[in-house]
């Protein structure tokens, strides 16, 4: 039976330290997007090493982290106060995830109603368009990098929509999962459950197909101009979400394995759940508007 007073857990390391691995990721991250993309630039340990190490450290940190709260779980320490407080946590932080993509959106909206009409030379833009880039014709996708190279875009029938049938599957199967938990059908919960993660991790392996696919026959890379770094930036950390949402799953999993959650103590399924349906509405708007438009 958990407490009814509101719980203060001990003093934790794990924010420092999670911190820590969060500057070291993006810090080797910059590093290694600029050495991949600048051929004479000497590849050094702020680049790509310091990414992994970063990464490395981060998804250790997140574990531990992770233990510690499943223990406070189970040990029932959580009461309703704190679970409340949990869901106002896990909505403000799907809010600013939708601010993360918006921006991302935003810079791809901006880019083709507004840009490409500007430099096209459009109403009273001509003068621009004859100093800035004279043979610019307005399209999109835009195919034609400013330094003449040209790049293939990525058509929104072979794997993106294999890709969004699977994401929208998976959608129904972890309600149905959900359905059952709320019902105290552990082997059902398992059994869709299951089928949702190895649904997210084919639509993994068919999105490192598609990328294959881009840099080895369509000449789309990451900088292959506007579109080549907006397609690569959205698709790759919706990736990431995925990849994220398909662990809190599969961890998750595990617990309803080992009879962690019943119908009223849910709070870290019901996160990943959300978190998981976020992350394929902005499939379905990417798609949308990244393949298909």
């Amino acid at each position: 039976m958990a407490t009814e007073k509101y719980y203060v857990p001990e003093s934790s390391p794990w924010p420092l330290t999670a911190s820590i691995g969060l500057f070291m990721t993006a810090i080797g991250g910059a590093h290694f997007i600029q050495q991949s993309t600048m051929a004479d630039m000497e590849p050094s340990f702020i680049g790509k090493p310091l990414f992994f190490l970063g990464l490395t450290w981060l998804l250790v940190v997140i574990a531990l982290w992770w233990r510690d709260t499943i223990k406070e779980s189970v040990g029932g320490l959580h009461s309703n106060q704190l679970g409340g407080s949990y869901r106002q946590g896990m909505l403000w932080f799907i809010f600013s995830e939708v601010m993360f993509f918006a921006a991302f959106f935003g810079a791809m909206f901006y880019t083709r109603w507004l840009i490409l009409p500007w430099l096209s030379g459009e109403g009273s833009n001509a003068m621009t368009h004859e100093l800035l880039w004279p043979n610019f014709q307005a399209m999109w996708p835009l195919t034609v990098t400013p330094a003449g190279d040209t790049t293939q875009a990525m058509g929104a029938w072979g794997l993106p929509a294999i890709n969004t049938a699977i994401l929208l599957v998976s959608s129904v199967t972890l309600t149905i999962a959900h359905h059952a938990l709320l019902e105290g059908k552990r082997g059902t919960v398992i059994a869709f459950q299951a089928a949702t993660v190895i649904l997210g991790v084919i639509f993994l392996f068919l999105q490192v197909e598609e990328y294959i696919h881009a840099y080895t026959e369509l000449g789309l890379t990451l900088d292959a101009g506007i579109y080549g770094s907006l397609f690569f930036l959205l698709t790759g950390f919706h990736g990431a979400h995925v990849t994220i949402g398909t662990i809190f799953l599969f961890v998750t999993l595990l617990r309803v394995i080992k009879g962690h959650f019943d119908e009223e103590n849910n709070f870290a399924w019901e996160a990943g759940a959300w978190y998981w349906h976020f992350v394929d509405v902005v499939w379905l708007f990417l798609f949308i508007t990244v393949y298909w438009l």
